[in-house]
């Protein structure tokens, strides 16, 4: 049997469990940075499992490269856009996410960009830090009241969307959500009203994007769409970059369109799209939604527990969905 190729060390916890496999490993040695394609390439040869991240693309090239006895990709995330997964299901080779461990944590971090942003609390943090002279006044820093009537409206409600309907629930807020799951008696539960997106984008003070990456999501927000929420709207990303027309969404907050947005994912990630860093209306986070200690903890243990079961014999615990073919790649 080949060996485990993982392309970042996880964490102590998980990496105990990738040493327990029983077989050899290779981990890219550089903790903080992703390897390079022709590292990637040179060092999935021969393997029997890849435990990858949403930095590294995996798609035929890949694939051939690691060569006839690869029978797993273990993906550390719950998207999947980075893998071409018809390419790898043509070969034989199992695709696996880690879902469900990462819902909460995720959930925490795009209501915590809520409340940061709709409350001005970074802007008003750095404003302080500067050292100018202050006293508290009726209009400073005033945001909007979350709380006993604002409306979230959620596109893409799946576990994450959920996580953040039941949230908002607790905070009292009128919740609007696209997506099969808002018609389900889960959702009813936290008031839940389903509708459509252009219900959701035109009613909403509070936009929070869970939806996955797909062609058709791609630039799902773009300047149309933007146009379409109300001027004192907040548009929150905790799911992928490439979800919103960067660009579109730099020319809209510069201008009034929308009164701010709170970002932990980026269309080119790592960059930024230039415009983003001066304005004072935008929270920007570095994909930290998942980074809850027991969660990253979770996440390498369950990529990890997929491999053992695949090399096992016994098939994949969280298979990414059978309806998948190429997802689109960020």
């Amino acid at each position: 049997m080949g060996h485990v190729y993982l392309s970042r060390q996880l964490t102590p916890p998980a990496m105990a469990a990738a040493s327990a496999l029983g077989v050899p490993l290779v981990v890219h040695d550089d903790p903080d940075r992703p390897p390079s394609r022709e590292q990637l390439l040179r060092d999935v040869r021969g393997a029997a499992a890849l435990i990858t991240l949403l930095t590294d693309r995996v798609d035929d090239e890949l694939l051939r490269a690691a060569g006839s006895d690869l029978a797993v990709v273990a993906n550390l995330a719950v998207g999947y856009d980075n893998i071409d997964v018809a390419a790898a299901r043509s070969r034989g080779v199992a695709v696996t996410n880690t879902p469900g461990v990462l819902d909460e944590a995720s959930a925490d971090c795009a209501f915590a960009l809520i409340l940061a942003t709709a409350r001005r609390i970074v802007e008003a943090d750095r404003f302080l830090r500067t050292g100018t002279d202050w006293i508290w006044g009726p209009q400073s820093f005033v945001g909007l009241d979350v709380s006993g009537g604002a409306t979230l409206g959620i596109v893409g409600l799946g576990r994450i969307g959920m996580a953040v309907a039941r949230r908002a629930a607790a905070f009292n807020m009128r919740i609007l959500a696209s997506g099969s799951r808002a018609s389900s008696e889960e959702a009813a539960a936290y008031g839940v009203e389903p509708a459509d997106l252009e219900r959701v984008l035109a009613e909403s003070d509070v936009v929070s994007l869970h939806c996955p990456l797909t062609p058709q999501t791609h630039h799902l927000i773009d300047a149309g769409r933007l146009a379409a929420m109300k001027p004192t709207a907040i548009l929150v990303n905790t799911a992928r970059g490439p979800v919103v027309d960067e660009a579109a969404l730099v020319q809209a907050l510069r201008d009034g369109v929308i009164a701010a947005a709170g970002l932990d994912v980026y269309e080119r990630e790592p960059q930024l799209h230039p415009g983003l860093r001066s304005l004072e209306n935008v929270v920007l986070l570095p994909h930290i939604a998942s980074a809850g200690r027991a969660t990253r903890d979770a996440m390498g243990e369950l990529a990890v527990a997929n491999v053992r079961s695949v090399l096992a014999g016994e098939g994949p615990r969280t298979p990414v969905p059978e309806s998948v073919g190429s997802s689109a790649t960020s």
